[in-house]
């Protein structure tokens, strides 16, 4: 069995904000879980081929935007998922901070950072 508390986990800075990671890769469950904060103002274009990513909002508001342009509300209860390695930009309220807990599969690492000065969609 594996309890961790927020506490108990680091923080790893990814560009737009901060994500907490309660299971990694080196776990061996075969998924990552994130406590994830997403800065408010902030526009982040991100993509993950490796992976596929849900998200579920537990506090603050904003969207995200697939690249044919639809946009999403997201606020807490609302959940999204990226089955389709989908390039996006995930935008938090000027207002307000974002927070998600995602679950990603297969697992990250755990040291994962976006790049979010290139032009492209930042990915991994």
């Amino acid at each position: 069995m594996i309890v961790r508390t927020l506490e108990d986990v680091a923080g790893v800075e990814w560009g737009n904000g901060l994500s907490r990671r309660f299971l990694t890769e080196s776990d061996g469950v075969g998924y990552s879980v994130t406590d994830t904060v997403v800065r408010a103002g902030t526009k982040s274009r991100l993509e993950y081929r490796n992976h596929l990513e849900t998200c579920y909002c537990i506090e603050g508001s904003g969207e995200v935007v697939d690249t044919a342009g639809n946009s999403h509300a997201i606020t807490p209860g609302t959940l999204y998922t990226l089955d389709k390695h989908d390039a996006h930009w995930l935008i938090a309220a000027p207002h307000e901070d974002l927070r998600l807990v995602c679950v990603f599969t297969p697992a990250l690492r755990g040291d994962e950072k976006h790049n979010l000065a290139q032009p492209d969609f930042s990915q991994y």
